[in-house]
């Protein structure tokens, strides 16, 4: 009962039973008029879109991970989804860099062996591993595992190159002997190589030793190389490093003339000649003295052929030396480099990737089942251009070579995936 001209708040207490629209309707009745209102009110779950990821990773001694999440039973289940995403087989991440070397408009020395180097490196661990390449032509639709956005527009949008000379090892070979007569051509006179042959060559010896330490790998991969190339370019080689240490003794006698101590390029031309056999003590204690000075990626060549020289006390500095620039993202699983090179980055041993790819190089001989090996891999193929490549056909050959290193020591290979699946509603 409500007088005239007055109010009274009366309260009911209803229950929802569904999302949607709740209509409010009320009637005022007497004996003379009537009137009525009615209001409309959205109902709305008391609740949110709520996403819980997990990650986790299988080692290469294991079968098997387990990740544990729960569902709540008050959900929609309509709208409830399971998503898995795995990052692509480290395999799959090499196979598919091949294309862009392969199809690089080459003319230099360098270029001449990233066209067919890493292509033959790949070909060759694929068979260690005994992965059948069919499989991986067939199948392939490598995601980045931590991209966000819809996978399948996503794998749609993947550039995918139409012809991957890995799988034909007709092809392969073709590129092999192509790659290795063109080098073999371009060795200059006193068995250097410079950036080009003919008028006004010059042997340098960065481009000696990145000649040299490919023709070495690819010798290791069964590659067919004329008898004499290799010798002569080593032997440029080590009379750099000669000259190299007269400098440095010079130096230390007199303070004055010479030059004050190893650097970075030593540090390369001296794991080359480590890697055939010539390993200097002399140059090993220079380049240990003033390791200081030297960049990160330096470092782990140095630390590369310590493994060789088995001077463990000297390696043991030098892993040091570079864990001091290390970060490692527990969520991401990843492992990293922060490299200070703000100075130096347009030089060879400024490149970010290429020492990325040396250090996991270095630890593939020291510790490849750590977590700071597999956390670089992550890191490396989290950070491809198009999920394909690198910077450059430079740093993507040294990281297809880095991969094969870490595959062979780690043990590695493409698993079966089985995935069994637990529900717990709470």
């Amino acid at each position: 009962w409500v007088d005239a001209d007055g109010e009274k708040r009366v309260d009911w207490r209803v229950q929802v039973l569904k999302e949607g629209e709740a209509v409010v309707r009320m009637k005022a009745l007497t004996d003379e008029e009537s009137d009525a209102m009615q209001m409309r009110f959205p109902v709305y779950v008391h609740g949110m879109l709520k996403q819980v990821p997990k990650t986790g990773v299988i080692r290469a001694d294991q079968t098997q991970a387990r990740i544990k999440f729960s569902v709540p039973a008050a959900r929609r289940v309509e709208q409830s989804r399971l998503e898995l995403r795995y990052s692509p087989t480290l395999a799959g991440a090499m196979v598919d860099a091949l294309p862009y070397l392969a199809s690089y408009p080459y003319g230099c020395t360098e270029q001449t062996l990233n066209r067919f180097l890493p292509t033959v490196i790949t070909q060759q661990t694929l068979r260690r591993m005994g992965i059948d390449l069919a499989a991986i032509q067939d199948k392939r639709s490598n995601l980045n595992a931590q991209e966000i956005g819809d996978d399948q527009q996503r794998a749609a949008q993947w550039r995918r190159y139409d012809h991957n000379p890995v799988f034909d090892e007709d092809e392969v070979a073709d590129m092999v002997r192509a790659g290795v007569k063109r080098l073999a051509a371009m060795q200059l006179s006193d068995g250097g190589w410079g950036w080009f042959s003919g008028y006004g060559e010059r042997s340098y010896p960065h481009t000696t030793a990145v000649v040299i330490h490919g023709l070495q790998i690819a010798r290791e991969n069964e590659a067919a190389i004329p008898g004499g190339v290799i010798e002569r370019g080593v032997q440029w080689l080590k009379e750099y490093q000669a000259r190299e240490i007269e400098r440095l003794l010079l130096w230390d006698r007199t303070k004055k003339k010479g030059k004050s101590h190893a650097g970075n390029l030593d540090a390369f031309v001296y794991m080359v000649l480590t890697d055939e056999g010539h390993e200097n003590k002399k140059m090993r204690d220079y380049l240990y003295r003033d390791r200081n000075s030297l960049a990160v990626y330096a470092k782990a060549m140095f630390g590369m052929a310590l493994v060789k020289a088995e001077d463990s006390r000297k390696l043991d500095m030098i892993i040091k030396n570079i864990e001091q620039y290390l970060v490692r993202d527990a969520e991401n699983q990843t492992a990293y480099l922060k490299l200070p090179n703000a100075n130096y980055w347009w030089y060879w041993y400024g490149s970010e990737y290429e020492a990325h790819a040396y250090y996991l190089k270095l630890l593939s001989r020291t510790d490849p089942s750590g977590e700071t090996a597999s956390g670089l891999v992550k890191y490396l193929l989290n950070n491809r251009k198009h999920a394909t490549y690198w910077n450059s056909t430079r740093d993507t050959a040294v990281i297809v070579e880095a991969f094969a290193d870490y595959l062979a020591a780690s043990g590695e290979a493409a698993p079966d995936l089985t995935l069994d699946i637990f529900f717990n509603n709470q």
